[in-house]
């Protein structure tokens, strides 16, 4: 039977398996949704077997094609493995995908200093803070911004996310401020810099204020300041701007060095974090098993 069968057909399959939609396969294999869909009832057709059930929109394996899938993804992975001696002895590329802030304020240093230990590895990064392009499987690494649940990444808390008031030193000092005795009252009359949210589970001041128990009774006013990114925000705050609401683990570096200092002694804690995931269904190269075991400092 198998001499019968393109085997585009069964990279075709895989691909839709792990994306469950046509298109978006399609989109990874450089083609049509319509020439995803004529391979797959091409497949069924050989096989004399639905593979798929549709519901409109939505795709759901049938038990055969759940059976299929688990051992053409193990024949894929085996082939992968298979041509690891005749990659180039110079090193690999790694693709990694985070978002604006995570890669400016936490990921760059680490970067960097990576590829001073492997210059034969080299690094694509994409920066996005689109959910869907952080979390497609034409990259190797990415850090997503996550309960910790995802259905096509494997993850690693790398840091919980902590929100609390930062201010530069240089902005305290100029009003006579203490920044650890400040109330979550005062704090809301500073000048509060914030960014605009693009995802709803995103965090800004308002929402924090409201989850610190504010009293329903003091009008929160509007941001003195108000940016379309968090790391403009972060940027003002560092200029002495005001008080913006900072992610305690992404901004590590600039507390660790007294650029900015946390204000008042309230803190939220979202429980989102952000994760590094490694795909579950791709054959992991070993540069990005070794630029993962850099970031999460399991090296051996």
């Amino acid at each position: 039977m198998l001499s019968h069968i393109p085997l585009e057909a069964f990279r075709v399959f895989d691909a839709a398996c792990r994306q469950m939609n046509f298109s978006k396969a399609g989109r990874e294999l450089n083609i049509t949704q319509a020439a995803v869909s004529r391979r797959i009832k091409g497949l069924e057709e050989h096989l004399g077997a639905p593979l798929f059930t549709r519901r409109g929109k939505n795709l759901e394996l049938t038990p055969q094609g759940a059976r299929l899938f688990q051992r053409v993804r193990a024949a894929l992975d085996y082939l992968e493995e298979s041509l690891d001696p005749f990659r180039s002895a110079k090193g690999g590329t790694i693709a990694i995908a985070a978002s604006g802030s995570v890669s400016h304020l936490w990921l760059g240093r680490r970067l960097r200093d990576f590829g001073k230990e492997n210059p034969a590895i080299s690094l694509r990064l994409l920066t996005s803070d689109t959910s869907s392009d952080l979390a497609a499987e034409t990259n190797d690494i990415v850090i997503l911004y996550s309960t910790g649940e995802h259905p096509r990444w494997d993850l690693t808390l790398m840091m919980p996310e902590r929100l609390m008031p930062v201010a530069s030193p240089e902005y305290l000092d100029n009003r006579g401020l203490d920044a650890g005795t400040l109330t979550v009252e005062q704090i809301a009359l500073l000048d509060l810099i914030d960014y605009e949210r693009f995802n709803a589970h995103w965090i800004s001041f308002r929402q924090w204020f409201g989850r610190v128990s504010l009293p329903p009774l003091l009008k929160l006013q509007n941001p003195r300041f108000s940016f379309s990114t968090y790391i403009m925000a972060i940027d003002a705050a560092l200029r002495g701007d005001g008080i913006a609401l900072g992610s305690l683990g992404l901004i590590e570096e600039q507390l660790a060095d007294g650029r900015l200092v946390t204000v008042g002694s309230e803190y939220l804690s979202t429980g989102y974090g952000y994760y590094l995931g490694l795909p579950k269904f791709k054959t992991v190269s070993p540069e990005a098993r070794q630029l993962h075991a850099f970031l999460t400092g399991s090296e051996s």
